[in-house]
């Protein structure tokens, strides 16, 4: 793996072989900081990685100079990996051995970008129930984006504030914006 952009532009990263994860592909996570660059200036960002695997996310986010950065992952091996390889390049991120769930249930938190990339193999469901604890939350920032990684077998286009996706192969990113004041001014009225 291999950082794209910003203070450690070309740095590869190498993780442990026996780590339980599937790291999103260069192009894929090239091809979604294009798309976030047109959103948000990465300075000073206060972004949650969910499942964050080997951190390739968050290392991207922290070298193009966001952070805090929080990377939430349930195996001990992929935190400790995180928590040495943030030390060794100097990137504002905390990593968490949590259970994603747990976390989002007790977390007081707002961010400006979420990013979660849980096991392609999760129910259904529960793909859903990370967007929906997100959300009845309110870990998001108002102005925020959440980004959730799955297989183009899972459907996500349903759920609430669902704002577009993009396909990458066997992959899709779905991206979960607030709507704009303007449409929920309109719905109120529509109510009275």
């Amino acid at each position: 793996m291999r950082i794209i952009s910003g203070k450690h532009k070309g740095r590869r990263i190498t993780a442990p072989k026996n780590l339980p994860v599937r790291p999103t592909t260069d192009m894929s996570k090239e091809s979604l900081f294009n798309i976030l660059n047109n959103h948000f200036n990465f300075n000073g960002l206060k972004v949650l990685d969910l499942f964050s695997g080997t951190g390739n996310i968050s290392y991207e986010f922290a070298s193009r100079g966001s952070g805090p950065i929080t990377s939430v992952d349930g195996d001990m091996g992929c935190v400790n990996f995180i928590k040495k390889t943030a030390t060794e390049l100097d990137l504002d991120i905390s990593a968490i051995k949590s259970d994603v769930f747990s976390f989002l249930e007790r977390n007081k938190t707002t961010y400006d970008i979420i990013f979660a990339d849980p096991p392609y193999n999760l129910d259904q469901k529960e793909f859903e129930k990370v967007i929906q604890l997100i959300f009845d939350n309110e870990l998001l920032d108002e102005e925020g984006m959440l980004i959730v990684e799955h297989s183009k077998h899972t459907k996500l286009n349903h759920m609430s504030n669902f704002s577009f996706d993009k396909h990458y192969g066997g992959s899709v990113f779905s991206f979960y914006e607030f709507e704009s004041d303007e449409e929920e001014d309109f719905d109120e009225e529509d109510e009275g």
